[in-house]
């Protein structure tokens, strides 16, 4: 369903599913003026894609209703969830602060499952090896100031 090639989910969407699943997590309902709150969208705008999500089966509501992830949504929205966090994680890693979340979003929506693995890997790899991500960032320290990529870039 999220392979890049043939999606079903636009980035929206799954930021929306993705959302829903957070907040699953902390209450036990979820009404639409909630959602649109925390993705700062207007309701009305939360209301439509979340329409377009009830006809993938991937939730259950009725207008000015809960919202109820289906085993599928919530199946999905697990992934999306776990998929944010890993990236999240591995910008960390290399030292990404400033702009972590944009960032974060913008690599979410194209990364392949066989590359968040492997990401997922290196974050455990680095977890698990302390030593290793001191010396990454002795030397990054130590060889940043020698690299200039913002007059080939926009500083995106």
């Amino acid at each position: 369903m999220l392979n890049s090639e043939n999606k079903l989910l636009t980035p929206s969407m799954e930021d929306y599913l993705e959302m829903l699943k957070r907040i699953s997590n902390e209450t036990d309902y979820i009404r639409v003026n909630q959602l649109a709150i925390r993705l700062n969208v207007n309701p009305s705008s939360a209301s439509k894609v979340i329409q377009k999500i009830k006809k993938l089966g991937l939730v259950d509501y009725e207008k000015y209703g809960i919202i109820t992830l289906t085993d599928d949504g919530n199946y999905l929205g697990d992934f999306l969830l776990r998929r944010h966090n890993i990236i999240d994680d591995f910008l960390k890693n290399i030292g990404i602060e400033e702009k972590r979340l944009k960032e974060t979003e913008m690599l979410e929506h194209d990364i392949s499952v066989k590359t968040l693995e492997n990401i997922y890997l290196l974050n455990k790899f680095l977890e698990h090896n302390p030593q290793i991500k001191k010396e990454y960032e002795l030397f990054k320290f130590e060889n940043s100031k020698k690299i200039d990529f913002s007059c080939h870039m926009d500083n995106k």
